[in-house]
């Protein structure tokens, strides 16, 4: 998770100004399981509006395209399990918004839009 949080977008300017003011080690982080259609709607960063709705156009694409680097294996995790390599970063709506309710993504858009691409095509 550090990983993609700082290494990946550490010194991203959009990623900083939707994410940049959360104080990380006051989150307490785990690993849930989420059902498969909560994927379907969930929202990401202002920065990166319409950016998981245009990777699930194409997922097909996606997967093959990312076949270097940390990207290694990608194809093979789809075709063999029918999932990421990586699981996506999530975070609590509340975290961001005391209003908020619901999951947003953080990191791993990619990832969910290739998700909701593969749902739209059929059952997994």
């Amino acid at each position: 998770m550090v990983e993609q949080l700082l290494y990946d977008h550490g010194d991203d300017d959009a990623f900083l100004l939707d994410y940049g003011y959360i104080d990380l080690s006051r989150i307490q982080w785990d690993v849930e399981i989420v059902p498969i259609g909560e994927f379907a709607e969930m929202p990401t960063g202002a920065s990166d509006s319409g950016c998981v709705e245009e990777y699930a156009t194409g997922p097909d694409h996606w997967v093959q395209a990312r076949d270097r680097g940390i990207h290694l294996g990608v194809a093979q995790c789809w075709e063999a399990h029918e999932t990421w390599k990586r699981w996506p970063i999530l975070i609590d709506r509340r975290l961001l918004d005391a209003f908020g309710s619901g999951l947003q993504i953080v990191e791993g858009r990619p990832r969910v839009g290739v998700l909701r691409g593969a749902i739209a095509k059929g059952p997994l």
